[in-house]
């Protein structure tokens, strides 16, 4: 058997580790988009779903599932949709929920553990009143905030409710203030906590300081800890 040059060997020997360096590199992004789903509501057909799953049109009728997501229930215009144990609401044209690796929170009880997703945007799955909403953590907010539209979904009374002013990245606009009986995310719940109504479309409502004062906070890079006081 001929034996290869010296320099050959070397070349081979560099080849191959180039070839297991990619073959590791795609494996982790192959991983890393395993661990990544998106929902989006792009339509609705009488009391079926037009969902996109991963990139992929599927229609659901109620109580019908597909690549762990199922449609539950129709709230209104809007879908309630269970991906993995957790529920969330969407409306046609709204942003798409991503829920990557890690994004669900975590409860001990007394500690809520949220994972950053893409963007470095804290967003989870939790409750007002009972009711499911999406929420994204916004330390820069005073209080809880949510549309108009959340609030009627929510069966929230705003005939009595506070009028003033709050400044938003648009100047200041007209917000009613409510109390909020109970506030949920993963297994703990917060009684009384004051929030705002505002008239604009908002994707997600604002999980604000009115919640957040509650918790001892803390981040560790990607990772915000939630320790109940």
């Amino acid at each position: 058997m001929k034996r290869l040059p010296r320099w050959s060997s070397r070349v081979v020997a560099w080849s191959f580790g180039l070839m297991l360096a990619l073959v590791l590199t795609v494996a982790g992004q192959v991983a890393a988009a395993a661990e990544v789903a998106t929902l989006a509501l792009t339509g609705r057909m009488g009391e079926r779903a037009l969902l996109m799953i991963e990139g992929q049109a599927n229609v659901l009728s109620v109580g019908q599932s597909h690549a762990g997501a199922k449609l539950l229930a129709w709230q209104g215009d809007q879908a309630l949709v269970e991906h993995n144990g957790t529920r969330v609401l969407l409306r046609v044209g709204a942003t798409p929920v991503v829920f990557a690796g890690g994004t669900q929170p975590v409860s001990s009880g007394r500690e809520i553990v949220l994972s950053a997703g893409p963007g470095g945007h804290f967003i989870t799955g939790g409750a007002i009143n009972g009711q499911a909403v999406q929420f994204m953590v916004d330390t820069g907010a005073t209080m809880v905030a949510m549309s108009q539209r959340d609030a009627q979904r929510l069966g929230l009374d705003l005939r009595n409710a506070r009028l003033s002013m709050a400044q938003t990245a648009n100047g200041p606009v007209p917000v009613q203030q409510v109390s909020l009986t109970r506030v949920r995310v993963a297994g703990v719940e917060i009684s009384n906590v004051d929030a705002i109504v505002l008239p604009a479309s908002m994707p997600h409502v604002l999980l604000g300081n009115s919640f957040l004062t509650r918790f001892q906070m803390r981040r560790d890079n990607d990772v915000m800890r939630l320790q109940l006081r």
